[in-house]
């Protein structure tokens, strides 16, 4: 018998993305995997469309582990062309289209893409197919002509058409890189995460076992799957054989019809989304009945807003946390914990992942003790690209650091106190801006907040808080204050409260508070 080389990688034990949805295809065939403006398609179908994708791109004049990206918006068409990316070895980069033309350029010449796949409603925006055209990379349409057709004297092509809907043999190992995710850059040039197969593979079966979707669920995909959360959620779909619900971003009415009309089991959304989904005048005239389970994540649940959530929307909720760094979920707050506890409780760590906390000199610490969350698992990034400095200090002690301070109780769930950079040092006391935040959030007229440390001639920083109000909500920073005040020490309530229009978003839905720092830095110069 020959033997085979331990360093070649083998199809009989392999782990590869793509074979995830081969496996789906046959397991649930006919049953539907996506709908779709009123469009279903089965998991065969989907499975086959990947595989055309697929063929098309081993066509193409690309390199082995060549970087290929999207720039496209959620659709059953966007999904078959992950797969199919995957499916040809090649390696995914999701990038934002709603991001500054100069970042999306930035990514793509970081990367060295040599293909660009993207939805031509997106060359409308000014300068935008300029800049495509001008960096010399060819560009494809994201579902070709069956789907939109592009523009007489569009600069986009679709993939060669009529390729064969069998899988190509290619030999893919596990520890390959599978995709590359730039983080959203809220201080800096987004950092590009690479993560293998096996990681992203572990991550997945990890989200089913912990509280995942079952069998039979019909979910949302709402949420960006150029972002780690939904695509995560978007492969457990699959794996475990759910309907998904391809939705083009959030708006109250349009998901409320949704969930009745496709009789929806599973959402993913954020707190904010949920707020209002339930002050939405239509939600009591509707049949929510399906609902069965919603997951949310970003930030933790105002107390109020959840009880009520639970008590008249649906009765099972959970916040999943994780980073890019290292693929969702790392935690979950699971649905027996949310009526016992509150504050900012992320939960028990995940089956496929350690955790512990650490303090700076890499030292565990023990329970009850704050540091920083620090996780070892095979879902971790195996680093940032073309940034070895940033890759040792994410790995340094051996573990994988994520800069949020937490600690674990005695019933081993964690508690989040703050990002590391977001601590306020004042007056020679840390004050954790999530604690404000949460006060903050128990107003009445309160929609969303922040709290930043800004410079202080006295105090080094001073806690300054920023609020966007509710629809027809009024106040006063002052009343704010005094709200802060009647729960907080003394050290830790805002000197100032500033009412927002809206906030400064990144691509993935978070508060930039680096642009508030930088716009209201000179605030206390003169204290």
């Amino acid at each position: 018998m020959t033997a085979v080389s331990p360093m070649r990688p083998s199809i009989i034990d392999r782990v590869a993305i793509g074979d995830l949805l081969r496996r789906a295809g046959r397991r649930y065939g006919a049953h539907p995997a996506t709908r779709e403006d009123g469009r279903t398609t089965t998991f065969a179908e989907l499975d086959r469309a990947a595989n055309r994708v697929a063929n098309a791109l081993c066509s193409e004049s690309l390199t082995p582990g060549a970087k290929i990206v999207t720039l496209c918006e959620n659709s059953t068409e966007f999904l078959a062309t992950i797969f199919g990316i995957h499916k040809s070895g090649r390696v995914w980069v999701p990038v934002n289209a709603m991001l500054a033309t100069d970042d999306i350029r930035y990514i793509i010449e970081h990367c060295e893409a040599e293909l660009v796949i993207v939805d031509t409603v997106f060359l409308e925006r000014t300068g935008f197919a300029t800049m495509l055209v001008g960096l010399g990379i060819p560009l494809r349409e994201c579902g070709g002509s069956a789907r939109r057709g592009a523009a007489a004297g569009s600069p986009v092509a679709a993939l060669e058409p009529g390729r064969s809907e069998i899988e190509p043999d290619v030999v893919i190992g596990d520890r390959d890189l599978a995709l590359i995710m730039y983080t959203s850059g809220t201080t800096s040039r987004p950092k590009g995460v690479m993560h293998t197969h096996l990681a992203v593979y572990f991550a997945t079966l990890g989200n089913i076992v912990e509280d995942g979707p079952v069998r039979g669920d019909i979910g949302t995909c709402m949420m960006p799957m150029f972002h780690c959360a939904q695509h995560s959620l978007c492969l457990s779909y699959l794996a475990a054989g759910c309907t998904m619900v391809m939705l083009k971003g959030f708006a109250a009415d349009r998901l409320i019809a949704a969930i009745e009309a496709e009789r929806i089991s599973f959402v993913f959304a954020l707190p904010l989304m949920y707020a209002a989904l339930l002050a939405h005048p239509e939600r009591e005239k509707r049949d929510l009945a399906s609902l069965r389970h919603c997951l949310y994540a970003m930030a933790p649940m105002p107390k109020p807003l959840l009880l009520r959530l639970i008590e008249e929307f649906c009765p099972r909720f959970a916040l999943g946390s994780g980073q890019t760094e290292i693929f969702p979920m790392t935690t979950l707050f699971k649905p027996a914990e949310q009526s016992r506890r509150f504050g900012n409780y992320w939960g028990e760590v995940g089956i496929i992942d350690d955790m512990v906390i650490m303090d700076d000199k890499g030292e565990i610490v023990p329970d009850g003790v704050v540091g920083e969350i620090v996780h070892r698992g095979p879902n971790a990034m195996i680093g940032y690209l073309k940034d070895q400095p940033a890759t040792d200090a994410a790995s340094a002690f051996g573990w994988h650091h994520t800069g949020d301070l937490g600690m674990i109780d005695p019933d081993g769930q964690l508690l989040f106190v703050d990002r590391k950079k977001d601590m306020i040092k004042s007056g020679g006391e840390n004050v954790a801006s999530v604690k404000v935040e949460e006060v903050l959030l128990r107003h009445p007229a309160v929609a969303n907040a922040a709290v930043v440390g800004l410079s202080h001639p006295h105090w080094t920083e001073a806690v300054a808080g920023f609020v966007t109000l509710k629809p027809g909500a009024s106040a006063s920073g002052e009343e704010f204050i005094a709200h802060c005040r009647a729960h907080l020490s003394g050290y830790e309530t805002p000197k100032l409260v500033e009412i927002l229009v809206a906030f400064p978003m990144t691509a993935t839905g978070k508060i930039q508070k680096q642009a508030l720092r930088d716009k209201y830095g000179h605030w206390f110069a003169n204290a």
